[in-house]
């Protein structure tokens, strides 16, 4: 069989060939049309439909995977084992008593779950449904959107949303379209997007119908900013024609389109392939200190729970030695009871014992810090002093699960443009071959310029080259990816008045924006890009039109862009910008040094430097340069690589003509934020990929340096003089040493603070050494030396960083010995990888994208409100949960600890000493409330006080409030009072007669004493930690009490005496009609509840806190005040 020519042989020659990996690659025939014979074949692949699932359940698949997933969880599973043994085997509590509680978590957690999924399954009905419009067969016919197939082409009109993924062929607006994408990455500026050349005179149904092509492209990927894909249309008369397909060439689900009125473009990915389904995904799970703490402390009660089984059985069977008490005359043993087999009978009785102490284990807990969690990420969101009324948007919470982490901060990890400046951009000035160029003043609509010599350099002042400067104008006319917008099409216009028109600027970038408004100071403005012609205005007020030819876009690994055009004239030239460390060593004549001189002094002053440089191409040249960029631009294996080469390059011996200078301006209080955190021993590093200079300025304004800060540089320069071994143990020795003559001379007076005060600047080149692996495959040397020269500096600089190297540097510290807590803040997607590798990633709104916001874990405005978050919300946060954990271990001791002592008392037969009733509900509704609403509500110092003295803040660093220290405490606390429970009421009503008639208190009797002394002992200790009453605490903490003691009366039949049948009949009644009892109860209370009191007292007196010390000065403040009102009121009454 000859497979020459046919489509099988053309697949099988490249597979062996390896040209393209073509698993990973689709083939999309566009209309379902067969391509011509002699071409690829024509085989039929299948998709998924249109679909949207966005449902986690289906009617018939809930009830067993939402048990499977909620029995994956450690504490379900534990309970549902005890239940299961309550069943199988006789146990001295009810079945009910594990149950009901394990019934009422799951089923609540079940409802939940089930309501959020029906919501979902209902918003996908709705988007599913929606009507399309597709062509068939040359008409325009109308589908519901889940019945779009890929291949089918699709008209979207104005305001609508894109149904599916799809490659654009053509539009109402000459082969471009407006878009929106905040939908899928929050971004609302609207992005322009272009058909190629071939397609985009179609515009009836019936010219698409005829289309015959074919689309190669990846396989789904959930990255909204790349595709990598190739149309080949095919004609009759001639060969196939291969274009290029990228980013700008597709319009993703989701996007809406703006200010065009009707798109046509093919469906290449549907339903759950789309990217945005791709990125339903949710990011992976972070867990908290407080989360790993609380799983520590379930481990060693599950010890103490098998430790406390194992005695009482081994005592048991010590206590059963003795014939008489095995084998009573009133309780004798069977046969079969005296055959059975000893070790399965000590099991057994082991297992008994498990059930009746497994309440140690709070179940219930969970369930209260899951509510607790989800309700206080509530109080971020209502904060209206984190609103931003300029962009008019509040503090968004993606994850509720990292509350309390924000109270736990080591390390501030931030950006620096858009996060700690307002990337807004403002022109300043350019350098033009060492000239410096500023627009004085403007006066009758003419500019005055004043051409000056650079200060500072010892030089003759050159010729003005005017053909020089107006190429640099040029250059900054044309370089550029702004597109320009009439006013009647955008919301917010900016009125170009040299033009006399009404427009305004769009782009991705503001420093483009900045850089095309600042030329029209010198006269030369942009006009627009239309049918593949850029239009500028001169000087002289003449229209210039320069065909583009090619766009070499910007990334952040080369840091520069490029464009070329075709003059008028025919002439073909390069223009490129970028910064100075990506321009200068591609520079091959120009004046370098006077350029270079004039852009470190403005990196100086803080301001972000630009370099522009051009070369002239041949028509040869250009040919080559067109055939080596569309080869790469084919290519759908390694597209990002192959265009990385080709541009290295084609920006090669370039011309520099000189370099811009914009300002970036701080963000409002962000020096006031960063000293803050400093203060509440924060570390916080600058991130950035500007240069050292203009990071430094910045890092000086922003108050991480002062002038007193000592800095040590780990740079490129500094390395090349002296190796990288030999710089950081010199460092390392003159840090260490110093610090240590600090601590010698820390008690002759001088603050430790004033003289602690060392700053180090890295570089990306340096850090990349610094992480490297040795010869020996070993880099924890260095290392290890880089991380103690960081811990005692009080600010870092990392500047010429890359986005990986971002995540790099949060990760060696994250993994450092010490573990630190980290957070990474940011705006842009370059920000994103660090954002995802901090324990806390906060995203800034910002001016470059949603990207950060989208993929962090709490989103803020501006980061000045970063100090209110951490400082007060995550105080808070910290602090309330901290007191539930540990008040959840102490009640629960509390509980069962007085059920162990009770076995010593009843021979260990496993006998409750509480009611079926009590041990149910204590968890669920005795107890469960008050402490909830504390988690929620407690402000143990004001809000003001922790905005005003940051210092607060270290009371609760480094898990402080979660230590095994106080852990110990907590349950030695609640050993103590559960002893006093029972003995005291033990020992106070033995051998006595506590009613009238004489009787003494039964076994039933003797519980509800001590349970009674329990809930109230719990509350009321609850309510002593309470400092920030509200009318809400008074409710749940009162009004747990006045339930307990109706249900008691309930329970016992007194108000509903159909209940006296069983064993609590009259019991409670009983109890609280006899004087003794009431004596016994107050005493108790006031020995379990005066330890801790005790303790409080003398540690306030003694060892005070922070936070101790506000609260004091408060006390004075207003007693002050109280003083004060009460002599005035006496003055006016003398008077």
């Amino acid at each position: 069989m000859d497979w020459s020519g046919s489509g099988i042989g053309s697949a099988i020659r490249r597979w062996c060939a390896g040209e393209e990996n073509w698993v990973d690659n689709r083939t999309v025939y566009i209309g379902h049309r067969e391509p011509p014979h002699g071409t690829d074949a024509y085989i039929l692949q299948k998709y998924p439909d249109n679909r949207i699932i966005s449902s986690k359940y289906t009617f018939w698949n809930f009830f067993p995977k939402n048990l499977f997933e909620q029995f994956r969880r450690i504490a379900n599973f534990y309970f549902l084992i005890i239940f299961l043994v309550q069943l199988i085997i006789d146990t001295p509590t009810s079945p009910v008593t594990s149950g009901l509680p394990l019934f009422f978590v799951i089923t609540v957690t079940a409802i939940k779950q089930g309501y959020e999924d029906w919501l979902r399954h209902k918003a996908d009905n709705a988007v599913n449904k929606c009507p399309v419009h597709i062509i068939q067969d040359g008409k325009l016919i109308q589908k519901q959107s889940y019945k779009v197939q890929v291949g089918d082409i699709v008209m979207t009109k104005e305001n609508e949303t894109f149904a599916c993924d799809m490659v654009f062929l053509s539009s109402s607006a000459n082969g471009t379209c407006f878009v929106t994408t905040a939908s899928l990455d929050g971004e609302s500026s609207t992005k322009t997007y272009h058909a190629v050349q071939e397609t985009k005179s179609l515009q009836t149904e019936e010219e698409l119908d005829t289309l015959n092509a074919t689309i190669e492209c990846e396989q789904p990927q959930p990255d909204l900013y790349n595709f990598v894909g190739r149309i080949n249309i095919y004609h009759e008369s001639e060969g196939p024609i291969a274009r290029p397909l990228g980013s700008e060439n597709v319009l993703l689900r989701g996007a809406t389109l703006k200010n065009t009125k009707i798109v046509y473009g093919v469906a290449i990915y549907t339903g759950m392939e789309s990217k945005m389904a791709l990125n339903y995904q949710s990011k992976s799970q972070k867990r908290s200190a407080v989360e790993k703490s609380m799983n520590a402390f379930l481990v060693v009660y599950l010890c103490i729970l098998v430790s406390k089984a194992l005695i009482t059985t081994v005592l048991k069977y010590v206590w059963q030695s003795d014939s008489m008490r095995d084998d009573p005359w009133f309780n004798m043993k069977t046969q079969t009871e005296r055959r059975k087999n000893k070790f399965l009978s000590s099991f057994t009785d082991f297992l008994a014992f498990m059930v009746l102490f497994n309440y140690i284990i709070p179940v219930s807990m969970y369930v209260t810090v899951e509510m607790q969690k989800f309700f206080g990420s509530y109080f971020i969101t209502w904060d209206e002093e984190m609103f931003d009324d300029e962009l008019y948007e509040g503090p968004t919470v993606n994850t509720s699960d990292l509350n309390e982490e924000l109270g736990q901060v080591e390390y501030v990890f931030t950006d620096k443009t858009g996060t700690l400046t307002e990337n807004n951009m403002e022109f300043i000035e350019c350098c033009i071959d060492g000239r410096v160029h500023v627009s004085q003043a403007i006066s009758n609509g003419q500019s005055f310029y004043s051409h000056i010599a650079i200060d500072f350099i010892d030089a003759p002042v050159a010729v003005v080259d005017r053909g020089r400067e107006d190429l640099f104008f040029r250059a900054l006319c044309l370089c550029h990816t702004v597109q320009v917008k009439r006013e009647d099409q955008t919301d917010c216009p900016k009125q170009d008045q040299q033009n006399r028109r009404s427009s305004v600027y769009i782009s991705s970038s503001p420093d483009e924006i900045a850089l095309v408004e600042g030329v029209k100071r010198y006269g030369y403005s942009f006009l627009q890009l239309r049918d593949n012609y850029m239009e500028l205005e001169n000087a002289e007020a003449e229209v210039e039109r320069y065909e583009l030819l090619e766009i070499l876009s910007f990334d952040s690994v080369r840091r520069r862009m490029s464009v070329i055009v075709r003059s008028e004239s025919g002439e073909i030239i390069m223009f490129c910008k970028g910064a100075d460390s990506s321009i200068f060593p591609r520079v091959k004549e120009g004046k370098l040094e006077l350029v270079q001189q004039r852009v470190e002094h403005n990196a100086v002053e803080g301001l972000r430097t630009l370099c522009v440089g051009y070369k002239v191409l041949t028509c040869e040249k250009y040919e080559e340069i067109h055939t080596l960029l569309q080869n790469a631009k084919l290519s759908l294996h390694d597209r990002d690589r192959k265009l990385a080469e080709a541009y290295d390059v084609v920006e090669m011996d370039l011309d520099l003509l000189g370099a811009t200078a914009v300002e970036d301006r701080l963000q409002d209080k962000t020096a006031e934020t960063v000293e803050a955190l400093q203060l509440a021993g924060i570390k916080v590093w600058v991130l950035t990929g500007d240069k050292m200079e203009t990071a430094a300025a910045t890092c000086y304004a922003c108050k991480l340096f002062r002038r007193t800060t000592q800095l040590f540089e780990l740079t490129t320069k500094r390395i090349e003089e002296q190796n990288l071994h030999d710089v950081l143990f010199d460092l390392s020795r003159t840090i260490l040493r110093q610090s240590d003559n600090l601590r010698r001379d820390s008690y002759s007076g001088f603050s430790q603070h004033d003289l602690h005060d060392y700053g180090l600047i890295i570089d990306g080149a340096t850090l990349s050494l610094v992480m490297k692996p040795g010869e020996d495959g070993n880099s924890t040397s260095y290392k290890d030396i880089f991380l103690e020269i960081c811990r005692q500096c009080s600010g870092v600089l990392c500047c010429r960083m890359a986005p990986l190297q971002k995540a790099q540097i949060v990760k060696l510290i994250k993994v450092s010995k010490e573990h630190p807590i980290t957070l990474a803040i940011g705006d842009g997607a370059n920000d994103v990888s660090m954002i995802l590798e901090a324990h806390v990633g906060i995203g800034i709104l910002g001016k470059e994208g949603r990207q950060a916001a989208r993929n962090s874990d709490y989103c803020i405005p501006k980061f000045k409100h970063l100090k209110k978050l951490l400082l007060v919300h995550g105080h808070y946060y910290y602090i309330r949960i901290a007191e539930l954990v540990q008040y959840f271990f102490y009640k629960n001791v509390c509980f069962i600890f007085p059920q162990f002592l009770y076995q010593f008392f009843c021979g260990f037969s496993q006998q409750p000493l509480y009611d079926a009733a009590y041990l149910t509900l204590y968890n669920i509704s005795f107890t469960s409330l008050p402490i909830l609403l504390y988690s929620l509500m407690e402000q143990h110092v004001s809000v003001d006080a922790l905005k005003r003295d940051p210092t607060l803040y270290r009371d609760i660093a480094k898990n402080a409030l979660l230590r095994w220290k106080l852990f110990l405490y907590w349950t030695f606390l609640g050993v103590f009072d559960a002893v006093a429970f029972f003995f005291g009421a033990y020992f106070l009503f033995d051998h006595s007669a506590m009613t009238s008639n004489g009787k003494v208190f039964g076994n039933w009797t003797f519980g509800t004493l001590v349970f009674t002394v329990l809930v109230f002992t719990v509350t009321l200790k609850l309510a002593l930690d309470t400092h920030h009453w509200t009318w809400m605490n008074h409710l749940v903490i009162w009004g747990s009490l006045v339930f307990y003691i109706i249900f008691s009366l309930l329970w016992g039949g007194v108000i509903w005496p159909f209940l006296n049948y069983q064993t609590m009949y009259y019991v409670f009644m009983q109890m609280l009609s006899t004087g003794p009892a009431w004596l016994g109860i107050t005493l108790l209370l006031t020995v379990s509840l005066l330890p801790d009191v005790v303790k409080k007292v003398i540690c306030r007196q003694l060892w005070p806190t922070a936070a101790d010390k506000v609260q004091e000065m408060l006390r004075d403040k207003a007693g002050n005040v109280t003083i004060g009102s009460e002599n005035n009121v006496q003055t006016l009454l003398e008077a």
